[in-house]
């Protein structure tokens, strides 16, 4: 039987890397190509004097090494020429949306960094943890490297905390404070306060960031006075929130005018933790039953025969359910396409989610300010991807007054301002 080398095993690994990095490097020189051809084709009809294409290809920008989440990516950018001329003042300039001038690493390698740090990898450590996920070109990223991209969110952060906000306005807002760990400040766990909002239009954006004392109403109060003296004067429509908190508390006295949604999932597990396992599972169905109702007189319905089913063996449960009643269904007073945002506190749940449970298992991260900062920028990226409200062209008519019931309009009650 002939002999199987180490470097046999190896190699199929290391050519499968090699095929995607190809794969993801060809990907992007045509994406780049085609960008530059769709400029041109713009400017076709653009002559000068001689009857020439003034807009026209020259060449490629000296080949640049880009490091993306596919490994280092080795590109060459088309280069276009106006021939007008430098002095020409309507000299058309071109550059690249795909690759932007002195790129070096994708947004992807970037967010990468502030995952890593929080799930507890130090800045000493960190290029050799990104080499292991996307190979050697990642050596570049010494220590003194991620220590200064630190600096640079940390003033982005500041930069962002101080904004203008007197042309903002949201018509929800979902809260919600996460716990980490910090190895060098103390033993106390650091919580962050984070408001995501929903525009007029219907983006999600990260309202605001900040560090909390264990979701106090001072610490709410601060966030939301601050925003308020930036800018933000109008009250939204409606916010959504864990019952624990202390926002509620603080909205009250900053945005009266704002109505509450207790997020559904939330609830739903204080109410399973008082009931015995054995029970839960036909609980959790019943709970379904509730806010999953098609009006809010069937879960007002399904809400009484919970009551009944379980006060008698487990008053806690029942009671721990029957206290949030009228703001568990304020959500039936919006429109129908909005619920499925509006039960939960999903945005900043699912944003979260992987930072929490990776977060667990390890030290944790350095100190509150650096935490602090790359959660900002872990949201920040995340942010890109968010995707639109279902049913956005229904905002306006909530912020002009009009009212729904049961998720429809209610022409009978309903008063433009």
């Amino acid at each position: 039987m002939p002999e199987v080398t180490h470097s046999t095993v190896d190699r199929p690994a290391s050519l499968l890397d090699e095929l995607v990095r190809e794969g993801a490097r060809q990907l992007l020189q045509r994406a780049l190509e085609l960008e530059v051809a769709e400029v041109l084709s713009q400017f076709d009809r653009l002559r000068d004097d001689t009857g020439r294409h003034r807009v026209v290809r020259n060449g490629h920008l000296p080949q640049r090494t880009v490091l993306s989440g596919a490994g280092p990516l080795e590109v060459q950018q088309p280069r276009i020429r106006d021939r007008a001329g430098k002095e020409a003042l309507d000299r058309i300039r071109f550059s690249s949306a795909i690759l932007p001038a002195y790129l070096r690493r994708s947004p992807a390698v970037d967010a990468l960094i502030p995952w890593l740090y929080l799930k507890g990898v130090s800045a000493a450590d960190m290029s050799e943890a990104l080499q292991a996920l996307v190979g050697p070109q990642a050596a570049n990223l010494s220590a003194s490297v991620v220590l200064k991209l630190k600096e640079e969110w940390t003033r982005e952060l500041a930069a962002f905390k101080r904004r203008d906000l007197s042309e903002q306005e949201y018509v929800y807002l979902w809260a919600d404070g996460i716990y980490f760990t910090i190895r060098l400040d103390s033993d106390d766990r650091q919580c962050i306060l984070v408001l995501i909002g929903a525009t007029r239009d219907g983006r999600k954006e990260l309202v605001a960031v900040q560090d909390g004392y264990r979701e106090s109403e001072q610490s709410w109060s601060e966030l939301l006075l601050d925003l308020k003296a930036r800018g933000l004067t109008i009250a939204p429509k409606l916010a959504v929130g864990d019952g624990a908190l202390g926002f509620w508390a603080a909205l009250r006295q900053v945005y009266s005018a704002t109505r509450e949604q207790r997020c559904w999932v939330h609830k739903s597990g204080n109410v399973l933790d008082k009931l015995p396992k054995s029970v839960q599972p036909r609980a959790l169905d019943d709970l379904h039953q509730i806010w999953m109702a098609e009006t809010k007189a069937e879960a007002e319905t399904a809400f009484d025969h919970f009551l009944e089913k379980y006060r008698a063996k487990y008053p806690k449960a029942t009671e721990c359910l029957a206290k949030d009643r009228e703001v568990l269904l304020a959500f039936y007073d919006f429109p129908a396409e909005h619920w499925k945002h509006l039960r939960t506190t999903n945005p900043i749940e699912s944003t979260f989610a992987t930072v929490r449970l990776r977060h667990r298992r390890t030290k944790g991260s350095g100190s509150r300010d650096a935490c602090l900062a790359m959660v900002f920028k872990l949201v920040e990226h995340a942010q890109r991807h968010w995707r639109k409200l279902d049913g956005h062209q229904l905002l306006p008519l909530l912020l002009e007054g009009r009212r729904f019931k049961d998720g429809i309009i209610d022409e009978a009650n309903s008063n433009a301002a």
